[in-house]
């Protein structure tokens, strides 16, 4: 990942709607969600979901596919970790970091 892709990955996340519908997809794991259940447990409309699924897409922190006649979105995991990589490269002086995943504590070696 280079500093462009981000930037324009959290520009996208910096958006509540946004945030909330990765993390949605996030906790929803490989199955993803419809675009439909997806405002519903968002308690979004159609219209305002469709225009922020299409950042996140722009972004690369989410995948599209189709399924027959729905369409299935799925957080893009891959994106997600290399961003969470490029913003912790040289945590640490590079020394191995104690933070687990989730974790909201400060790194141990810093």
């Amino acid at each position: 990942m280079d500093e462009t892709d981000a930037v324009q990955a959290l520009a996208a996340l910096a958006q509540v709607t946004r945030l909330r519908t990765f993390r949605a997809l996030v906790q929803a794991g490989p199955e993803g969600l419809t675009p439909s259940a997806l405002a519903e447990r968002l308690d979004a409309t159609p219209t305002t979901l469709s225009f922020h699924l299409k950042e996140l897409h722009r972004a690369g922190l989410i995948t599209q596919e189709r399924d027959g006649r729905h369409l299935i979105y799925r957080a893009g995991f891959a994106h997600m970790n290399a961003l969470l990589g490029y913003l912790t490269e040289h945590c640490c002086e590079g020394q191995p970091c104690e933070v687990s995943a989730g974790a909201n504590v400060p790194c141990t070696t810093c």
